[in-house]
């Protein structure tokens, strides 16, 4: 009853992604070492609600958000299931546990000129770096991919004839996304650069470094917050912000909200929802600018 057997578990029998996997990890090793710290318990299964919610209170003194909070806590609730359902755990602690509430914040999104006008504005460099650096922008905010699926692409994954990406998601999921014929365009000219780049010997990715490798999620993340830094003095400035643009701009312009859901891979329609709140909010601060009442 490891923390390694729960790890091998969610990873081959459940096939969650390796982000997922790390964060799993990271959360019930600091829950061990704040076990065996507090209370100088080594055995996982022997924990109570009780330290379940001692480490809740330390964590909120130590000012984690609680957006995090309730993270870790579903991760020790998938890891008791887990103990209950495959190695006989008599009690669940975690059925005594009240997870902290949060209010449900609205994702950061750019307003569709300010993404333009940053690309309109920009001189991006006709070598290898620069038109990387534009295509992970334009393929984030012109397609709501995640980040990890950004770096998953391969070149096989564009279908030409037909304008569709093909994406694996969370859990190996598959859909297709529609390609506009402006990043078709770009995409076209940017393979050209690619190509004379790296004279073959590279992976089939997609997007590569400048040294010809597999990318990696920080560069992906430095690259969008360096040139959103140019266009909003907003904290979240990572490739997040592109998707939940691209999903609001979608749902602000009248796209099927089934369709939204698609497109952006989630499994159910509530997940989706966040964005039509995100249109009513654009709708209020229309009528208070415009109607004589509005301010009222």
């Amino acid at each position: 009853m490891t923390i390694e057997k729960f790890v091998r578990y969610i990873q081959y029998e459940k096939r969650f992604s390796p982000h997922t996997i790390q964060a799993y990890q990271q959360d019930l090793e600091q829950f061990a070492a704040y076990l065996r710290r507090e209370y100088e318990l080594e055995e996982l299964a022997a924990v109570q609600a009780i330290h379940v919610r001692s480490w809740t209170v330390s964590m909120m003194e130590d000012e984690y958000h609680t957006n995090s909070v309730r993270r870790k806590l579903s991760t020790l609730k998938a890891f008791f299931n887990y103990l209950q359902k495959f190695h006989a755990l008599k009690r669940n602690p975690m059925q005594k546990v009240v997870v902290p509430k949060t209010g449900k914040r609205l994702p950061s999104t750019l307003v569709a000129a300010e993404f333009n006008h940053l690309l309109d504005r920009l001189t991006f460099s006709d070598d290898y770096p620069g038109q990387r650096d534009r295509m992970i922008l334009e393929m984030l905010y012109g397609t709501g991919i995640r980040r990890a699926e950004l770096i998953g692409l391969r070149l096989q994954d564009i279908d030409w004839s037909s304008s569709l990406l093909r994406v694996f998601g969370k859990r190996n999921k598959e859909r297709m996304i529609p390609l506009s014929a402006h990043l078709i365009g770009l995409l076209q000219h940017y393979l050209q650069v690619r190509e004379r780049e790296f004279d073959g010997g590279v992976p089939d990715r997609l997007f590569l470094t400048n040294q010809g490798k597999v990318l990696y999620p920080k560069l992906v993340y430095n690259t969008v917050k360096r040139y959103l830094s140019m266009i909003t003095s907003s904290e979240k400035r990572g490739p997040h912000v592109l998707r939940h643009s691209f999903a609001t701009h979608l749902s602000e312009n009248g796209a099927d909200l089934n369709a939204i859901k698609e497109l952006l891979g989630h499994s159910n329609l509530a997940a989706t929802q966040i964005y039509t709140h995100n249109s009513i909010e654009q709708l209020k601060k229309i009528y208070q600018q415009a109607h004589p009442k509005g301010e009222d």
